[in-house]
């Protein structure tokens, strides 16, 4: 089986193209994905059988080897950096949880704040 990276696929559209390592680009359609697999992204390593389609060459029965490489990932920040925000985090929240003891939840501003460091957070944490 020939094995290529993945040059670009069009999810709405169903379709992108395989760049083998023969140096040929393959037609790639939905149909030929396994079953339930998320569109696969540039760079995506993958196995494929190829047939002759109508404009050329076209993959059947391709396998993700190896998922395209994260760019998030590559920018994940180092765990000593996390460390301090989690603990600057966990600070935040106190005062929060502080208020809230007192029967008052903060005000919109203050609020609306805390929620998008929690998200930016969770986001760094979840990669």
């Amino acid at each position: 089986m020939p094995t290529g990276k993945v040059k670009w696929f069009d999810a709405e559209r169903g379709f992108g193209f395989i760049a083998s390592e023969d140096g040929d680009e393959v037609f790639l359609h939905a149909s030929a994905l396994p079953a339930g697999a998320a569109a696969p992204k540039p760079g995506a390593k993958v196995d494929f059988g190829v047939a002759d389609g109508r404009r050329g060459p076209q993959a059947l029965s391709v396998t993700l080897l190896d998922p395209a490489p994260s760019v998030a990932k590559a920018q994940r920040k180092p765990a000593d950096d996390m460390a301090v925000i989690v603990e600057d985090v966990i600070k935040l929240l106190d005062g929060v949880g502080n208020g809230l003891r007192r029967g008052r939840y903060p005000e919109k501003g203050k609020a609306t704040q805390v929620a998008t460091v929690l998200r930016a957070v969770a986001d760094d944490l979840d990669l």
